[in-house]
């Protein structure tokens, strides 16, 4: 059995990302609540437009950073939540 993966993203200036997935579901994720229900240094700069477009896929999954700053389990993501 092949591993869920993430195969195309797309980023929102409201902070959102479209996820699609390699079972062919796709889900809208709210990542700038997250980051402000949970302030943390290392995430707080992905408020800004700049740096939360730089999302990518890496392994499968989305990241954001060079040294993976933030990331959320792919089963938490594809349930369209995360905590």
């Amino acid at each position: 059995m092949i591993p869920l993966q993430i195969v195309h993203i797309e980023c929102f200036k409201d902070l959102t990302v479209r996820l699609s997935f390699s079972d062919n579901t796709e889900k809208i994720i709210d990542i700038g609540s997250y980051i402000k229900q949970h302030p943390h240094p290392q995430y707080n700069k992905y408020l800004e437009w700049k740096y939360f477009k730089t999302a990518e896929i890496a392994h499968g999954n989305v990241v954001w950073g060079k040294n993976w700053d933030l990331l959320f389990p792919i089963e938490q993501l594809h349930q369209g939540q995360i905590q």
